[in-house]
């Protein structure tokens, strides 16, 4: 039996480490605890416990978290290293468990019951010792890892309990498996069981020895399979390599099998690939038929996802996503209404058509995941060729499917959100008229037999939700414009802008140039000052690439160390942004004579438009200038024959043809500028030059005149009226007949601006002209 006695001595944790008793090794302590510990031993009597941590990754071990058994160990020497650590020698003396553990915060120390070994040894043990003496010798020839001397010292020992511990710390044992062995205090139980771990050990080497040979072999014979394969190759070349085909024929028909075809597409593949085993490799058409096999059995046929119609998540989502954009939410909410209660629903042809920057692209994006389908986009900007939409015919070199059915490929499922972006962009030329193909895309009643060149046989489009995106309706032929529903996106208002800079734009930015919101603040004002004096546009593009221009000099700030935290307020803007880009209001500015406010409609949303008009002696001689198109040239010819036929009712010298020339001029002269809507715009800044009357600068207008004076509805009335109050103006004259298109101004901008409805040309002088009479 092991003798006991107890002590108390300071407690070092040890990680992935276990000592044996009689072992002699080094140890480097780094630990504050484990430091203490050792100093504590070498004032007292260099005695310290040593024992195992159950889990290696912590760093400040509690009594739970180590073995109760461990080594009680003699520290035979300390050096110190330069990098803080500490180099101790120590020996172990003997089994030791730990009746209690006390945490001295400091360090740790263990009242111990220490096991001495017995130096008994009857017969049993000499046999015990014998065999694993024997199983050791044999483990060490076939390892090769430990060397011959590591034997002849371990069969010198004569303490069985020794030779146990001595032989299972060569042994590449797992922490818990030596942690067995040292809690066993019984001998005869510990040699049993280092024998049965050395015996376990030599038949792992045996198999892994034996797998190393047959992986030899196996190599082998791969190789000689290569070489064999190769010939074979040469051969079935030769022969025309018909039978070389097999394999590639049997992975295309479970492909075709899995592909979940229409019967009539099996078939046409099936007939395919029958012609594809026929062929030799070395034709070209060999190759020809293996791509299109290919597509075939790559595109979804009938792999669709469920549409998840939870009316009130597609609204959170859309929300969440873009701020404002009622109609176009209210028209998905619509369509997925609609698909709950039929289940069988035709994908709508959506067109979301407005300037750049107001979120078309995204706004498809995040429909796509309110629906829980597949998004995929093509971007049609600058297509010009037919063959781009319907593919290219298979007898050409190169050839391959459409982009329609490239995308659906992409999106893998036959019903996902597809993104046509850019689709007033497409062209034609002498290689046929892209356009015209995509009315078959493009039409419910057609798609769902949708035939490109390349596929020849029809593909099912009409589960597909396509949306298409568009900065101008006008360059989009007629036809095409005609099978999409049109959603027009005028543009945002300053305090939607507001809202998407605060919520979506500023946080953005922030993460993508690295700052935390805690080192950022732009006040509301400072970002209303952004919007007014360094942006003029309708979407919001150049909104946040002001705000990242923030960012970037915040972020230099930073890293140069002068502040930890900016804040943006309207005073500072001009210290990160410059001096302001735009004026904002007109208010400045003085009444006038010869000069009108008018509103136009442009591809990048609605803009102000100053008509000046200038006399000089002359004989009546009109001069036009500022790039005008025809259409505005005639608004001025009709707005000059009205004024010639009415002279006296206008308060004009009748005969002030003969006396002046008149030249009427439209600023920024290099942007072409067309468009009937200027027509009143022109009459009143004529009638201010002719008469002497100043025009109100808080005034804009638009509509189209006639010769009679009579005022015509125009469009783009939401932009223009944008576009008027970002300028500052507070009074707009609209036609009467365009009285309907006020309900579709946000509520914040029809709160602000005085509506003017006019029928007459007289009516837009008397509410323009300062002294006209009202």
């Amino acid at each position: 039996m092991a003798e006991q006695k107890q002590l108390i001595v300071p407690l070092l944790p040890l990680r992935g480490l276990l000592v044996y008793p009689t072992m002699v090794l080094h140890l480097d302590v780094g630990r504050d605890k484990s430091i203490q510990a050792l100093e504590k031993a070498m004032v007292e009597e260099h005695l310290i416990f040593l024992t195992t941590q159950m889990d290696v990754s912590l760093n400040d071990p509690s009594e739970e978290d180590v073995y109760t058994m461990g080594t009680l160990t003699k520290v035979k020497q300390m050096l110190k290293l330069p990098n803080g650590t500490i180099r101790v020698l120590v020996e172990g003396l003997s089994r030791a468990e730990a009746i209690s553990i006390q945490d001295h915060d400091t360090y740790m120390t263990a009242e111990l019951l220490t096991y001495d070994d017995s130096e008994e040894k009857d017969v049993e043990h000499q046999a015990l010792m014998r065999t694993l003496l024997e199983y050791f010798e044999q483990y060490i020839k076939m390892s090769k890892k430990i060397s011959a001397e590591t034997f002849a010292s371990t069969a010198d020992i004569e303490e069985p309990g020794r030779l146990a511990d001595i032989i299972s710390s060569h042994l590449p044992l797992k922490l818990k498996e030596k942690q067995e062995i040292l809690e066993t205090i019984d001998i005869k139980k510990r040699l049993g069981k280092v024998i049965d771990i050395i015996n376990n050990e030599r038949e792992v080497l045996n198999l892994e020895k034996k797998i190393g040979q047959r992986v030899k072999r196996s190599m082998e014979r791969t190789q000689k399979e290569y070489y064999l394969r190769e010939q074979m190759k040469a051969i079935q070349k030769e022969l025309g390599d018909k039978e070389g085909k097999t394999g590639e024929i049997a992975i295309l028909t479970e492909k075709i099998e899995k592909a979940n075809m229409p019967n009539h597409i099996q078939e046409t593949a099936m007939k395919e690939l029958d012609r594809y085993e026929k062929v030799p490799s070395s034709s070209a058409e060999s190759a020809v038929i293996r791509n299109y096999l290919e597509w075939l059995v790559a595109l979804p046929w009938s792999n669709a996802t469920e549409d998840n119609i939870d009316i009130a998540r597609a609204e959170k989502v859309l929300d969440k996503d873009h701020y404002g954009l009622e109609k176009v939410k209210e028209r998905v909410l619509e369509y997925l209404a609609v698909q709950k209660l039929t289940n069988s629903l035709k994908g709508p042809i959506l067109c979301l058509a407005g300037p750049p920057g107001v979120g078309k692209t995204s706004l498809a994006r995040s429909i796509a995941t309110s629906l829980n389908r597949n998004f995929v986009r093509i971007s049609l900007g600058g297509v010009r060729d037919e063959s781009e939409i319907r593919g290219h015919r298979r007898t050409y070199v190169g050839a391959m499917p459409g982009r329609i059915i490239q995308g659906m490929k992409k999106a893998g499922t036959i019903n996902p959100v597809f993104l046509l972006d850019e689709i007033d962009k497409m062209s034609s030329d002498f290689r046929g008229d892209p356009s015209s193909a995509m009315l078959e895309v493009l039409d419910p009643e057609q798609n769902h037999n949708f035939s490109d060149h390349y596929i020849e046989e029809t593909y099912d489009l009409s589960k597909v939700m396509f949306i298409a995106t568009a900065n101008n309706l006008a360059t989009i032929p007629g036809p095409l414009r005609d099978r999409m529903e049109i959603i027009n996106i005028a543009g945002y208002t300053e305090l939607e802008k507001l809202h998407i800079a605060k919520d979506h734009l500023l946080p953005k930015q922030i993460a993508e140039h690295g700052l935390k919101k805690s080192q950022l603040q732009i006040k509301d004002e400072a970002i209303q000052k952004i919007i007014r004096y360094y942006t003029r546009e309708a979407g919001v593009r150049s909104l946040e690439r002001q705000l990242a221009n923030v960012c970037r000099k915040t972020a230099k700030i930073i890293v140069a160390g002068d502040k930890k935290k900016v804040i943006v307020s309207d005073k500072t803007v001009d210290t990160f942004l410059g001096k302001p880009k735009f004026r904002y209001g007109q208010a400045e500015m003085e009444d006038q004579i010869g000069v009108a406010t008018g509103l136009a409609y442009t591809t990048v949303g609605g803009d102000t438009l100053q008509i000046e008009v200038s006399l000089s002696q002359g004989k009546g001689k009109l001069v036009l200038t500022g790039k005008l198109g025809d259409v505005m040239k005639e608004s001025a010819q009709a707005a000059f024959s009205y004024i010639r036929s009415k002279p006296e009712e206008l308060g004009i010298d009748k005969n002030f043809h003969e006396k002046y020339d008149i030249h009427i001029h439209v600023p920024e002269g290099a942007v072409p500028k067309d468009g009937p809507s200027a027509g009143i715009t022109i009459t009143t800044a004529l009638v201010s030059a002719l008469s002497g009357k100043p025009v109100r600068r808080e005034v804009g207008m638009t509509g189209e005149v006639t010769l009679r004076g009579r005022v015509l509805p125009i469009g783009g009335v939401k932009e223009k009226t944008l576009s008027a109050h970002r300028a500052g103006l507070t009074k707009i004259i609209l036609p009467k007949d365009n009285e309907k298109d006020i309900d579709d101004i946000p509520e914040s901008v029809r709160n602000e601006l005085e509506f003017v409805l006019v029928s007459h040309v007289d009516e837009v002088l008397k509410q323009a002209l300062v002294g006209a009479s009202k």
